[in-house]
């Protein structure tokens, strides 16, 4: 079976499960969560921004893709934000404990609905050659945006 956008996108969301299990678990005030926090961080902020340029973009360019593409997007503004209050918090509090766990919970939903949804509307609007030329443009930002995160 040759590479497609989605099989790229599905690899990414197996990672991102095992982090946000992996964040959840983790001892609070650890080194071990504050390296965890980091890796489900670049792997999600770099994940939306790939998946929203060679994805979600060329789904928006159809009628029956505005609304699903629009929720999707959303949904990552809502996991950017936990993101972004979990940075500041100390990791060692309840209260960061609880964005952990609501952030895992937030993710979970969010690549359940791609996969079950989001995914099926997606593939009926893009051609097996669009979807082959995307999963390649993905991955390759994917890649990038990692390396520029890491940086940052």
């Amino acid at each position: 079976m040759s590479d497609n956008i989605f099989e790229a996108l599905r690899e990414s969301h197996e990672r991102q499960r095992s982090l946000c299990t992996r964040v959840v678990r983790s001892k609070p005030g650890s080194e071990a969560r504050e390296a965890l926090f980091q890796a489900v961080k670049i792997e999600l902020e770099a994940h939306a921004a790939a998946e929203e340029r060679f994805l979600y973009s060329p789904i928006l360019m159809h009628d029956n893709g505005l609304t699903p593409s629009r929720h999707a997007l959303s949904e990552h503004h809502e996991i950017e934000e936990l993101l972004e209050e979990m940075s500041v918090h100390d990791k060692g509090t309840e209260s960061w404990q609880d964005k952990a766990a609501s952030l895992s919970h937030t993710v979970r939903h969010h690549l359940k609905e791609e996969e079950t949804s989001f995914f099926q509307q997606a593939g009926k609007l893009l051609t097996e050659q669009q979807k082959a030329t995307l999963a390649g443009r993905y991955r390759r930002d994917f890649e990038r945006m990692k390396k520029v995160l890491a940086a940052g």
